[in-house]
This record gives C-alpha cells, structure tokens and sequence, in this order.
C-alpha cells in the first residue's frame, strides 16, 4: 500500500476529505518523527510501539576491498507491534 493509497483509506474510512486525511496522516507522521528525535517512544496501545534503538560502534569491512573499517555508534527507529495488532493480522480479525 503506498501512502496515496493509504490516504484513500483513511478518507473513506474516516469520511475526511482526502485533503484532510492526508494532513492528519502527515501531522501523525510528523509527531512520531519528533517524539523519537528527542528520544521518547510513541506508544499506541493495541498498535504497537516506536522506539529509538540504539547500535554501537563496531568494525566491519569494506565488501569491495576486505579492508578493515570503523562503523560510527548510531541510531535506528525501530517498531514493535502490539498484542491486538498481531492477533489481527494473524486471524484476520480486527
């Protein structure tokens, strides 16, 4: 599903308008986006949660040349799904 489809989704859905729907989905993105930048999690219960992971740093290699290489500590976003929505996708229930 791309996120045009999505937004007719939730348009139909919602009975937004689809200039609506796509300024709701876009302010939702957006507030998740700020909430892991500062390091807090979003959790939405029955959905499931966004967190920052954290991965240290670590040597790797080059996979052109085999040659040794530093890895800089960074962050990733990461998304554990909830109880409901797991049982959802699996029975097909919601």
């Amino acid at each position: 599903m791309t996120k045009a489809e999505l937004v007719d989704a939730i348009a139909k859905l919602s009975k937004f308008t689809k200039a609506d729907s796509e300024k709701a989905l876009s302010a939702t993105i957006d507030a998740i986006i700020n909430a892991l930048k500062k390091g807090d999690a979003v959790r939405l219960v029955g959905f499931g949660t966004f967190e920052v992971a954290k991965r240290a740093a670590r040597k790797g290699r080059n996979p052109q040349t085999g040659k040794e290489i530093q890895i800089k500590a960074s962050k990733s976003p990461k998304f554990k799904a909830g109880k409901s929505f797991k049982e959802a996708v699996n029975t097909g229930k919601w």
